[in-house]
């Protein structure tokens, strides 16, 4: 069977550090901290971190009727805005399109965690005749994806994978996977997160795995530096366009890149731990390799998973050194942590690190890791500290997201030739 090109024609980010394309990319590049103080959480509720990438300004009625607003959690508002932003990047005529050739893989690792608790407190407070009847529709994760489908009319597949951490990661393989085998010639592709409630916050504080460096926000997130105490909580999401070749260059589309490669592995290990070797995640990493046909020493740019906690940037560093080798180890190949500005979008980071890596390519930037200011003698790669590269070479690119469960993705994209 004939497998389809599939390329990259539309990008829409949306995070703290900026709304659309353009935006994001400014911040991105300039190095911006979106991290701050938290609002969204009740002060007596805030746990020992009290700071996130919050989004202060975000109106969903700039992208959805006003009158739905409540009908959905705010993790389907991120994936509606991204899906518009990137669908409006693309110059996509929907009209002139066959529905039934166009989908959606939108994910969301937590889904509607808000509403859960708005509606628990309804529960018990005035009882369960009192709860909304959207109350499932709001908060179940698939929905995203769902709602995606229906403001668009995509009714090709419609898809919702949930691999915690690598969750976008994995929807855009899947888009990528269906289009290759030629069951659809469109898909939205991505993922959306609102996890900056107070259940979510206080369950991984718990875990001592957000960072407690309170009285600098902007300074919390700092991946492979020695200084590094846990992640920054993020939100926001991205969607992609992904279309088969033949589909893209029949209405003359921009193409941003090609996907070549998609590899996801398991641990098999722990349910929160990476493997201290990074086994899992240079397996990931090696399959994308190979389905790209492409040698470890052509790699120009990793966007690294990069959550600025101990186990895992030490544990992906090792998994880079196996997989890359000298490549590597000679600071030859640029490895950045976008986290480090956008904070950890959970199941929404691989899609919106997919979208900072596929730029990179069109832009001959290597975007930076800001706050590397004391490496971890342990994580000695060439991590793009603190300032973006202007006019780098950066045909080939590679996006990780590993996440809880042992799960891991990577992706491996390319500058399109014809």
């Amino acid at each position: 069977m004939t497998k389809e090109r599939v390329v990259i024609t539309g990008i829409g980010p949306i995070c703290s550090v900026g709304t659309g394309k353009e935006q994001f990319w400014e911040g991105i590049v300039s190095g911006r901290s979106g991290v701050n103080l938290v609002r969204r959480i009740p002060e007596h509720l805030r746990p020992s971190c009290k700071i996130a990438a919050e989004m202060y300004d975000f109106d969903p009625t700039l992208y959805m009727e006003p009158k739905w607003v409540k009908r959905a959690d705010r993790f389907i508002h991120f994936a509606i805005a991204a899906s518009r932003l990137a669908l409006e990047d693309s110059k996509l005529d929907l009209s002139k399109c066959d529905g039934e050739r166009v989908g959606t893989a939108v994910g969301s690792a937590a889904g509607g965690f808000q509403v859960i608790e708005d509606q628990y407190g309804v529960l018990m407070q005035k009882g369960p005749d009192r709860c909304s009847p959207f109350t499932v529709p709001s908060l179940i994760v698939n929905m995203a994806a769902g709602w995606v489908s229906m403001i668009h009319g995509a009714k090709g597949p419609n898809t919702c994978s949930v691999t915690a951490c690598a969750t976008s990661a994995n929807s855009i393989g899947d888009a990528y996977r269906i289009i290759e085998r030629g069951e659809a010639d469109v898909m939205f592709a991505g993922g959306s997160e609102a996890p900056i409630a107070a259940l979510v916050m206080a369950g991984f504080a718990s875990a001592r795995t957000l960072s407690t460096r309170n009285e600098f926000p902007e300074k919390a997130s700092s991946p492979f530096d020695i200084k590094r105490d846990g992640f920054v909580m993020g939100e926001g999401g991205a969607v992609l366009i992904m279309e088969s070749l033949p589909h893209a260059l029949a209405r003359g589309a921009k193409i941003y890149a090609e996907i070549t490669g998609f590899g996801s592995t398991g641990d098999a290990y722990d349910i929160v731990q990476p493997r201290a070797d990074g086994d899992g995640a240079g397996r990931a990493m090696t399959i994308a390799l190979k389905q790209s046909n492409i040698q470890p020493e052509e790699m120009d740019y990793i966007n690294a998973h990069g959550t600025s906690t101990p186990l895992g940037d030490k544990a992906e560093t090792a998994a880079i050194k196996r997989v890359f080798g000298e490549h590597a180890t000679s600071h030859k190949l640029a490895v950045s942590s976008t986290k480090s500005m956008t904070g950890h979008l959970l199941g929404a980071a691989g899609a919106i690190e997919a979208a900072v890596a596929i730029m990179a390519i069109e832009r001959n930037v290597l975007p930076p890791t800001i706050n590397l200011e004391d490496p971890d003698p342990e994580c000695d790669l060439n991590y793009v500290p603190n300032k973006a590269i202007h006019n780098a070479k950066v045909d080939i690119v590679m996006s990780n997201s590993f996440g809880f469960g042992g799960h891991n993705c990577s992706l491996v994209f390319k500058r399109f030739k014809a």
